[in-house]
């Protein structure tokens, strides 16, 4: 299993037969490295919420390969306009795919799309937990500080990641304190400097972390974590 880190919350996970795409901020990210057409063939997207940093270029992308989208049921309803394939879930629901099995879990957020100048309602924001190839990734999404983050901790998480940026999400701080509820085997920073507003040291987080005994890995866009 490949990870690579496209910037802001973006994630491509590369299994052996299907590529996973998560929160698909690409085009108007000013921190991604590469253009749509330097994607791989997308078997699945899954989508946190739906604001526009997270759902990103998701419809472009699932036309153009013809993928499914994995998220929460309103978000799931929105992009189906479309005609698209989708699969909705709910925080706490769990399914099995053909590339392993998916988790949403609770994300403290807000999940809204813009029509016109106002906000729509788009479900519940989430994060997920992927366990693919004997392998548990936790990807956050966009989410403070939860107690419910300790159930984590039985999972056995071979990487976590999760925002450190602040403002709208949590800041380094209280990832730290995530990390340590967690327990993850190793632990990504994401959502941080993309802006001024969710500006963060990541080498201060590596820190922080390490002495949890937790494994920080500062992945900078455009980097590959095999695991």
């Amino acid at each position: 299993m490949k990870i690579k880190f496209l910037g802001h919350a973006a994630v491509l996970v590369e299994l052996k037969e299907k590529n996973l795409l998560i929160d698909p901020f690409i085009s108007d990210n000013p921190a991604c490295p590469i253009k749509l057409s330097d994607l791989p063939k997308i078997h699945y997207i899954l989508v946190t919420h739906g604001h526009a940093d997270h759902l990103g270029d998701t419809i472009k992308i699932t036309k153009a390969n013809g993928s499914t989208v994995i998220a929460n049921f309103e978000l799931c309803s929105y992009i189906a306009r479309h005609g698209i394939s989708t699969h909705p879930m709910h925080i706490g629901g769990k399914y099995a795919f053909d590339f392993g099995t998916v988790k949403l879990t609770p994300a403290v957020h807000g999940s809204s799309l813009i029509e016109g100048d106002l906000p729509v309602y788009a479900g519940n924001p989430c994060g997920f937990l992927i366990e693919a190839e004997g392998k548990k990734i936790y990807h956050a999404g966009d989410t403070g500080l939860t107690k419910d983050m300790e159930l984590l901790a039985k999972e056995n998480v071979d990487v976590a990641m999760l925002p450190i940026g602040g403002n709208f999400v949590m800041d380094m701080w209280d990832a730290v304190e995530a990390v340590k509820m967690i327990k993850p085997k190793v632990v990504v920073p994401i959502h941080y400097n993309t802006w001024p507003v969710i500006s963060a040291d990541p080498e201060k987080f590596a820190k922080e972390v390490q002495k949890t005994g937790v494994k920080c890995v500062i992945m900078k866009p455009g980097d590959v974590m095999e695991i």
